[in-house]
């Protein structure tokens, strides 16, 4: 049961509503997300990006995270009433997974990128009831091939998982193909588009950066 204290009143989340446009200036105002399509980062898989995303910042700030907690509230009072189990992908959304299971009063676990190589050699750290509906939780879906393989375990761990949620995500069509080839629901509280419209918005880029920003979103792997 959801308790009531201390709730921030928020809307549900899809493209463009008011959550997510609140979260977008969120994640830019704390710097979580920095846009830089005239010196692009390199991302560990090795591509090249105008963007960089680290909500791993969100932890340092406590007004910030707090919002990002009741926008994920509102998703499981909306889209998963009847959770049993809330897991965090490591290791960026194991404390968004925390402060999310302590409101809902709801068990946690969180799940691996590797199963260990001594112990129990676990993947999924925590207690998972056979037939558990679980949520997973993460804090940034980019090419989803490592959020899907959460997900993947969670399942192999017994639990029954429908839906991933995540604080950003870049709307890659080969993330949201891996997605429906394994048939769960994606469900980012704000996305790359909402985010480009409040960087336009809020005078952070140009028209001419937007475009190499819509260009980079559509086809990442080649964009430059």
């Amino acid at each position: 049961m959801i308790d009531n204290e201390h709730m921030v009143p928020v809307n549900i989340c899809s493209s463009m509503t008011p959550i997510s446009q609140e979260i977008a200036h969120l994640l830019l105002d704390i710097g979580a997300v920095v846009l830089r399509p005239d010196q692009p980062f390199t991302w560990a898989s090795g591509i090249q990006s105008p963007i960089y995303c680290d909500n791993r910042l969100l932890m340092s700030h406590p007004e910030a995270r707090r919002k990002v907690r009741e926008a994920f509230i509102q998703l499981f009072k909306e889209k998963a009433p009847d959770c049993e189990l809330v897991a965090g992908v490591a290791t960026g959304a194991i404390p968004h997974a925390a402060w999310v299971s302590e409101r809902l009063n709801k068990p946690m676990v969180y799940i691996r990128d590797a199963a260990k190589e001594h112990g129990k050699q676990n993947l999924v750290e925590g207690k998972v009831a056979a037939g558990a509906k679980a949520v997973v939780i993460e804090d940034l879906v980019s090419t989803g091939g490592s959020s899907v393989a959460a997900v993947e375990a969670l399942r192999n761990a017994g639990a029954k998982v429908e839906h991933c949620f995540a604080i950003f995500s870049y709307g890659f069509p080969e993330a949201l193909k891996k997605f429906a080839a394994i048939q769960c629901a994606l469900t980012p509280l704000t996305d790359f588009t909402t985010l480009l419209q409040i960087a336009k918005e809020s005078r952070i880029i140009k028209a001419d950066q937007e475009s190499l920003l819509k260009k980079f979103a559509a086809d990442p792997w080649h964009w430059q």
